[in-house]
């Protein structure tokens, strides 16, 4: 629990330092094509975000970054081939696994 917390303060403090605008953000209306435009830093919160959205909630507090990466690889290669798709009907396959 204490790691889903730090990564949580991560995630605040990495929003903070945001535009104002881009503090919300809603990835069921948000497009493929605007997820991968929004730089490398957005795409690993994101990736981080789902990776956590989709795990077992009884599951043991470990992050493995294998993992995480290797679904975020594999959201990213998808929403290449569905750009107009929004990210979470492209990521539930994918994390749901």
């Amino acid at each position: 629990m204490k790691i889903l917390r730090a990564l949580a303060v991560g995630l605040a403090l990495t929003a903070a330092c945001m535009p104002a605008q881009a503090q919300v953000l809603d990835l069921s209306k948000t497009s493929c094509k605007d997820f991968l435009g929004g730089g490398k830093d957005g795409i690993i919160i994101i990736w981080s975000w789902l990776y956590g959205y989709y795990a077992d909630q009884d599951a043991d507090p470990i992050i493995d970054f294998s993992k995480v990466t290797a679904k975020g690889q594999a959201l990213a290669e998808a929403c290449q081939k569905t750009p107009d798709k929004d990210i979470i009907s492209v990521a539930e396959p994918i994390y749901e696994k």
